[in-house]
């Protein structure tokens, strides 16, 4: 560490935020936070860094009124605050735009920024003409271009990121606390939001910028505070420190920030996907002609801005909806419309996006959670009766191969934090000896230390014949580990690059945004008949 400059707290400045001693201990006995410190200079983009369940959710929900610390004191500039609901930090002038938008997607982006504030006339209906001047005086002021009229459900991810900003702002936010802001923007879109973070901080805006992207971090953020375990590690200068230092100070060790992998050697198609179409509720094709393979052995993945009809494709393929038309097979077989049960005896597994609702039980223990899909051998139970020495035993095993943190295999998974629930996640689904696995946003939102272990199984897996599906958000991600990748750009794929190892942020995300697309000729290369 002696390149990283840390920063001590001093009693001569008035900071936007203070948090002193903050602790926070559940009835259960888990002690969130841990007199922990957080000082942050009005005007300056500040990051909070840690794994998951290092206790950065829970100290922004305490300075968000969402939660309140066990011990400790807060202050807002200078004035020693006790927020009882999210509703009297706003009034301090306190806004959190969480990572997944809060937003109503049939209501216009005007009606979703006064929503709870809205203008009426004659105080019965909404003025919805004022809505919409509100909207693009606060749009022209803070430089963020949105459409007032546009339905939600319309618009790209990135205009929706800068919505929830604005309503922030519009609600009297000076202080703005975003939790992973880029999680779903393509590199141009993160470069415009980061243009309109650097216009906020000129005009004084103070900005809590929560992200497990380390080269974000050090792009955008003067300073950083760094949790581990409940605890601060301290405060630092941006400035001079580097990527192995802030993994170093998260995880307690060094940590492999690249992917390193062997060439891929696909062998037989595993997963043959053949024009699938699909409408949505509301009218909107999300696929249309989607056709690929998936070979033994290879690692393919899916980049797309979000809405693009990924989330489609995975539902499809795991039979969490039917299309309206087109086959999918794996192994010769069709897939479509099997039952869970059928599908994993197929030698299918998912890791979902949402884990909390698709990936867990979430009042059962971690032992059930990771056994939840083969409950049914007889390695496990004797008609009405378990085998508990077997299960003990392969779930022992599988939390330690995993590295899951936890107190036992009896305690309850929800009690983890996202990062330990993921590795659940993954033990139970990379552990069954899956033909095809299907990763979702596979480490999304969860910290280096998982991220690490989950990149590394994956093209373990791979290279022991495993076909992998890879659907990321990440760029970084998505280009470093798989070994040919597809792009998908309203609901058809508009490039596909059978080699990933030219490719680049800018060319990604030119196709990813529709500014280019392959002729079909190209595209038709990912069909390996």
């Amino acid at each position: 560490m002696a390149d990283a400059k840390k920063v001590e707290w001093s009693d001569k400045e008035t900071y936007a935020v203070e948090m002193k001693s903050i602790s926070k201990i559940y009835p259960n006995g888990v002690a969130a936070n841990q007199s922990v410190d957080l000082f942050v200079r009005k005007g300056e983009i500040h990051a909070l860094m840690g794994e998951n369940g290092a206790g950065k959710s829970t100290l922004m929900k305490m300075l968000f009124g969402m939660e309140q610390p066990t011990s400790g004191e807060i202050s807002i500039n200078g004035e020693t605050v006790k927020f009882s609901s999210p509703n009297a930090a706003i009034a301090k002038g306190v806004g959190m735009v969480h990572q997944h938008f809060m937003l109503v997607p049939s209501l216009t982006v005007a009606e979703n920024i006064v929503l709870g504030t809205a203008p009426t006339k004659k105080g019965l209906v909404i003025d919805r003409k004022k809505a919409v001047r509100i909207t693009e005086e606060y749009a022209a002021r803070f430089h963020l271009n949105v459409d007032p009229n546009a339905r939600v459900m319309d618009i790209p991810v990135g205009m929706k990121q800068k919505v929830e900003i604005l309503k922030a702002l519009v609600r009297g936010a000076k202080i703005l606390i975003l939790d992973e802001p880029t999680a779903v923007l393509t590199s141009q879109e993160t470069e415009e939001l980061f243009r309109e973070l650097t216009h906020l901080k000129t005009e004084g805006y103070t900005i809590l910028f929560i992200s497990h992207k380390l080269n974000e971090i050090l792009e955008i953020t003067d300073r950083m505070t760094v949790l581990r375990g409940g605890k601060s590690m301290g405060v630092y200068e941006t400035k001079g420190i580097t990527k192995a230092e802030i993994s170093r100070l998260m995880v307690g060790r060094d940590v492999v920030l690249t992917v390193e992998k062997e060439k891929a050697q696909p062998g037989e198609t595993i997963l043959q996907v053949r024009n699938l179409e699909y409408t949505n509720e509301w009218g909107r094709k999300m696929l249309n002609g989607i056709s690929f393979d998936l070979r033994a052995g290879e690692i393919l993945g899916v980049a797309g801005v979000e809405g693009n009809g990924q989330k489609e494709l995975v539902d499809m393929l795991f039979g969490l909806n039917q299309p309206d038309g087109g086959t999918a097979a794996v192994g010769g077989k069709s897939i479509l419309g099997l039952s869970q049960k059928k599908l994993r005896q197929t030698g299918v597994s998912l890791v979902p996006e949402d884990r909390m609702l698709f990936g867990i039980a979430a009042d059962a223990s971690i032992e059930e959670n990771l056994i939840a899909d083969r409950v049914a051998s007889k390695k496990y139970n004797r008609g009405s009766i378990f085998r508990m020495k077997a299960i003990r035993g392969d779930t022992k095993k599988l939390i330690a191969d995993y590295a899951v943190l936890c107190r036992s295999g009896k305690q309850k998974v929800k009690m983890l934090s996202g990062g330990n629930i993921q590795k659940v996640v993954v033990a139970r689904e990379f552990s069954n000896d899956p033909v095809f696995i299907l990763a979702d946003q596979p480490t999304r939102g969860i910290d280096v230390g998982a991220t690490e272990l989950i990149r590394k199984k994956l093209v373990e897996l791979s290279r022991a014949g495993a076909a992998v599906l890879l659907v990321s958000a990440d760029l970084n991600e998505v280009m470093e580990l798989s070994d040919s990748l597809i792009v998908m750009y309203g609901g058809k794929i508009a490039a596909y690059f059978e080699d990933t190892a030219e490719l680049n942020d800018k060319i990604m995300g030119e196709y990813m945004l529709g500014v280019q697309t392959q002729p079909p000729e190209e595209t038709r290369k990912v069909c390996h008949d």
